[in-house]
């Protein structure tokens, strides 16, 4: 019975560890390393969930943690490659072409984040409140205010240094 539920479970949840994987790895095969550590890593806590959280808030903890431990225990971390804007282009008929652009470098400032800042900025990116980002990543809600904040503004400075390399 706890392995149907458990299935029905990743099944409905499997966007957040794609997400998780995508951030944290850029090569196709560590992404399906890492999805089964998640996987793996959610598996053996499911016994222990007491659903005093949302599924995806305990799913996106064990997520992110996973990835985040997997890289300080590798040494070697694979060589990241930057993204051009045309890979991450979201098909949008009413949008200007500069959007695209703006959405590429986001994305390339966001890879230059740390691991931990990478969390916290997915999660408000998939527009989880704070109290809901606190609670994943075993901060305060007002830490995690205040996280959010420090990473717009870094983002911001890694941004215009972009915008300015290709002027």
């Amino acid at each position: 019975m706890m392995d149907k539920v458990f299935i029905e479970m990743i099944n409905e949840h499997r966007g957040i560890i794609y997400k998780v994987c995508q951030l944290y790895c850029q090569d196709k095969e560590y992404q399906k390393d890492l999805f089964q550590e998640i996987v793996l890593q959610l598996w053996k806590s499911f016994p222990s969930f007491r659903n005093e959280a949302k599924r995806s808030t305990w799913m996106y903890r064990i997520a992110l943690n996973t990835a985040i431990t997997s890289f300080r225990k590798e040494k070697k971390i694979p060589p990241q490659r930057t993204i051009s804007s045309a890979e991450f282009e979201i098909p949008d008929l009413g949008s200007n072409p500069d959007d695209h652009e703006h959405m590429g470098l986001l994305k390339q400032a966001i890879e230059r984040l740390s691991q931990i800042e990478k969390a916290v900025i997915l999660l408000y990116l998939e527009e989880k409140s704070y109290q809901e980002i606190g609670e994943i990543m075993g901060i305060t809600k007002t830490n995690a205010g205040v996280k959010i904040n420090r990473i717009k503004i870094k983002l911001e400075g890694i941004i215009k240094t972009a915008e300015n390399e290709l002027r």
